[in-house]
């Protein structure tokens, strides 16, 4: 079976616009799927992020304050009181107050520098407080240095600015800053001009925020040995022994209550599991990723319907041709083979500008919304999935041209 290109392209110039139309559309749903399968692939990845957490065993409880306006003093002999009570639960492992918690959706972050003169900082880092008991509650691992002891812990009342003189960091904020791995002992500036030594490294340690721009500073993180004793509320963060979440989650109220009754806990969003937290933050990502595969599906099948469309507008015709080429000889195999190169010449073109205009699009998204470079593989795997696309839209109708009988030779138009 031989296939002469010459003629082929000689009845496409005869179909400019139905050449010109299907070759657009591929060219189209080629950029947008790409960037479609990319942004897919991003928004499942953020999905399966590791935490660092111990999510099996751990809720969090946002305690808001009743009586707005108390003295910090006041609130930490209260946050002390409500930590102590919370440890002696029989389901419950450990305890920490918390200013923010992994995975939040958002909170608070510094720019680092190595100096206080810098201007320009080094990178950016997710900021945590809490007490010598935080680690262990989260169930973060500490891979180097050490815990903070009781009496590093500080208080930070209401609109007050106060840097810890140590402060445990995560691996990738350690490897950012001290490239050479020897990151313990050594200091670094988040926050006016006192330093914070190293004493300690967990790894790993998300940020509190998911957004796009924060993707830079993927794992950077520091935890700041301070109770963050704010007169609107406070984090509790609360880990259960193992498989005692449920009991722990119900205990756990109660014994806040019954510490103090001037403190607002929301029966819904108050105090939620790790599973219900990454739900909650992700739901975004998951949409996305859902309506760019709805999309994609949508287009994908457009597509199809356009090259079915017009191969068998074509092949109605040409019915008169098919039947001249039969009758000089010519197979049915030719007949096929004869539309799928046909086909085959347009996806091509198609495919060609769609590759260019897929690059085009994502250095678009990343100048104008902060997004990630695409890899070309995502470009390749859309050109082989829109030409194997192609050539299986165009098989239907290529089999009816091909059993056209040598009859319709003779027949008058």
């Amino acid at each position: 079976m031989h296939i002469q290109i010459r003629p082929v392209i000689t009845a496409l110039r005869r179909h400019k616009a139905g050449t010109l139309l299907i070759a657009l559309q591929i060219a189209l749903t080629l950029a947008i799927v790409c960037n479609a399968l990319f942004i897919i692939h991003q928004r499942l990845a953020n999905l399966s992020a590791t935490s660092g957490v111990d999510e099996a065993n751990v809720f969090v409880i946002a305690n808001m304050w009743a009586d707005l306006g108390q003295p910090t003093e006041r609130i930490d002999v209260q946050v002390r009181a409500d930590l102590l009570a919370l440890r002696q639960l029989p389901a419950v492992r450990d305890a920490a107050p918390a200013s923010g918690y992994p995975l939040r959706g958002g909170g608070w972050d510094n720019f680092v520098t190595m100096t206080p003169e810098q201007t320009k900082p080094t990178t950016d880092a997710a900021v945590y407080t809490g007490d010598e008991h935080f680690i262990d509650t989260l169930g973060l691992r500490l891979v180097a240095g050490r815990n903070f002891r009781p009496d590093e812990v500080m208080v930070m009342g209401t609109q007050q600015a106060i840097t810890p003189p140590t402060v445990i960091v995560s691996k990738v904020l350690a490897d950012r800053l001290f490239p050479d791995g020897n990151a313990l002992g050594k200091s670094f500036y988040a926050m006016g001009a006192t330093p914070s030594t190293i004493v300690g490294i967990v790894d790993p340690l998300h940020r509190q925020g998911v957004d796009q721009w924060s993707n830079g500073y993927a794992g950077q993180a520091l935890i700041w040995p301070m109770r963050a004793d704010d007169s609107r509320g406070i984090y509790y963060i609360v880990r259960a022994k193992p498989g005692q979440l449920a009991d722990a989650m119900r205990e756990a109220p109660k014994a806040l209550y019954a510490q103090s009754r001037l403190r607002i806990i929301e029966p819904k969003d108050g105090i939620q599991d790790y599973a219900a937290i990454r739900h909650k933050v992700y739901d975004r990502d998951r949409g996305m990723a859902i309506l760019m595969s709805v999309i994609s599906v949508v287009l994908l099948a457009i597509t199809a319907a356009g090259i079915v469309g017009l191969t068998s507008f074509w092949v109605g015709q040409r019915r008169k041709q098919i039947g001249v080429r039969r009758a000089l000889g010519a197979r049915q195999c030719d007949i096929l083979a004869y539309f799928l190169t046909e086909n085959f010449l347009i996806s091509a073109t198609g495919v060609l500008l769609g590759a260019v205009l897929a690059i085009a699009f994502n250095l678009w998204t990343v100048t104008r919304f902060e997004m990630s470079h695409m890899s070309m593989a995502y470009v390749g795997i859309g050109v082989v999935v829109l030409l194997l696309l192609g050539q299986a839209a165009v098989l239907a109708p290529a089999l009816r041209a091909s059993r056209v009988s040598p009859v319709e030779a003779t027949r008058s138009v």
